[in-house]
């Protein structure tokens, strides 16, 4: 049995830069509403949960359940990377994301409210050295409303 007292297998600091990069830049596809661009942070077959589905497996899956019921219906998207923890795997082919976020939701009137949540996000390193996200689970931060009704449109997809 492996002791659980040793620390967390926190990600040295140039993997934990690079895993907040991708973090914002990915940030950014979402305040863009730019699937496209999103794209290819993400495996194909990648398996998600999210406020809107409890199991999705497949990017495009995904991008239909969880990033249109989301992404043009919210605004200001943001990983709060100073409170983000980065785990590794000990060869670096694996790291982990924890990360609050923050994001613009609107009441039926267009109103706006704080729309804060958190997420896990788990990266594989590909072959080239870029991280692409394999799992994600994002959720909403207890007691924020779960319906948002901005109408943005899709930039890309």
């Amino acid at each position: 049995m492996m002791p659980t007292n040793l620390p967390l297998p926190e990600a040295d600091p140039a993997t934990s830069a690079t895993v907040k990069d991708w973090l914002a830049r990915f940030a950014a596809c979402v305040r863009e509403v730019d699937y496209a661009s999103a794209y290819p942070f993400w495996h194909d077959a990648i398996v998600i949960f999210g406020t809107y589905q409890e199991l999705v497996k497949s990017r495009q899956r995904w991008t239909d359940t969880q990033w249109d019921n989301v992404w043009p219906r919210t605004a200001d998207f943001a990983f709060d990377l100073e409170n983000t923890l980065v785990l590794a795997s000990p060869d670096g082919a694996m790291a982990v994301a924890v990360t609050p976020w923050t994001s613009t939701g609107f009441h039926p009137d267009g109103t706006p409210f704080d729309r804060p949540g958190r997420a896990t996000i788990v990266l594989a390193k590909q072959p080239d050295g870029r991280w692409v996200g394999v799992h994600s689970h994002m959720s909403l931060g207890r007691g924020v409303p779960q319906d948002s009704h901005g109408k943005r449109l899709v930039k890309a997809r």
